[in-house]
């Protein structure tokens, strides 16, 4: 199976138009002795969001050089929004989001605001199909295949701004496309990994007694966020939103005190230290290329001052 790779953001909202619109778009290292890849230092989310603004940058560049316009977006539209893959473990984020219902009207906001999708809805059809193909790259080009380790192949197209982008910044195109699938595919892994160990599921049935004692009847943390995010915008009431927050708040408090919180920490440490032993030459193939990428993302913004982390 196949599928492409597709650009957050602003991908999304070019494709979103053109479907809206019915517009057809049509080095791995040698294995020497070296300390485990779970160890390897990761970049901090400031370093991220550099990175993140030098691709934009340079993507927008590039655009233009092409004859269309580009606005940067930044890495979190929303920087208070948060996932929590098992359960919600933040009170304080509970009591002010619930579920984060309120989150979902507001990326909707963003969305609807993307001045990238202004623009390229207002482009006729030709001037759209000429943009698609300058970001996103043309369909004739070279191909660039990986397979992740779901074992599906995911390919994208060797060309276009998005690529060029991501050439001169990361320095191998091909290489960072492989190391970037392989371990952007780490999370959802993770996450299925500790939902099927017997002691997850253990500490869920502790949870769901909790909640029962405070009469609410959910089997797992997933049943209760899906009755309140699988709503539509008509259906979210001052009232509903009450109940959500009640829940969510219930549930985190259920998660700490039987202990899945920290169960459900320590499992997906345990997972995330044996996928990355596991693709080890792709863990350090993505942070030897982001390094090396962050001194040349200095000079593409040489404004950037780095600060703490929040």
């Amino acid at each position: 199976m196949r599928r492409d790779r597709v650009r957050p953001r602003i991908a999304s909202a070019i494709v979103g138009v053109v479907a809206a619109l019915a517009v057809a778009a049509c080095d791995a290292q040698p294995s020497e002795p070296r300390p485990s890849a779970a160890s390897a230092q990761a970049l901090t989310e400031r370093e991220k969001d550099l990175l993140h603004d030098a691709e934009q940058q340079l993507t927008r560049s590039c655009m233009a050089a092409r004859g269309f316009r580009m606005w940067p977006v930044p890495r979190r539209s929303l920087p208070e929004d948060r996932d929590f893959p098992y359960a919600i473990d933040d009170v304080r984020w509970a009591a002010r989001h619930g579920y984060g219902s309120d989150m979902q009207a507001r990326r909707e906001q963003v969305r609807a605001a993307d001045p990238n999708r202004r623009y390229f809805e207002r482009l006729g059809t030709a001037d759209r199909q000429r943009a698609l193909a300058a970001y996103h790259g043309d369909q004739s080009a070279d191909r660039l295949e990986v397979r992740d380790p779901n074992g599906m192949t995911v390919g994208r197209i060797a060309d276009g701004c998005v690529a060029e982008a991501e050439e001169r910044l990361y320095g191998d195109l091909s290489a960072w496309f492989r190391a970037d699938v392989i371990t952007g595919a780490f999370p959802a892994l993770r996450q299925q990994q500790v939902t099927a160990d017997d002691e997850f599921k253990a500490v869920v049935r502790k949870w769901s007694a909790c909640m029962r004692e405070r009469g609410l009847q959910y089997r797992d943390p997933y049943q209760a966020r899906a009755s309140f995010l699988d709503t539509t915008a008509a259906t979210r009431t001052t009232n509903r939103h009450r109940q959500e927050v009640r829940t969510a708040v219930a549930e985190a408090e259920c998660a700490r005190d039987v202990g899945l919180t920290a169960t459900a920490r320590r499992l997906d440490q345990h997972y995330d230290a044996r996928l990355r032993d596991q693709y080890r030459d792709e863990v350090r193939t993505r942070l030897r290329l982001e390094r090396a990428a962050l001194a040349r993302a200095r000079t593409i913004l040489p404004n950037d001052r780095p600060r703490s982390d929040q």
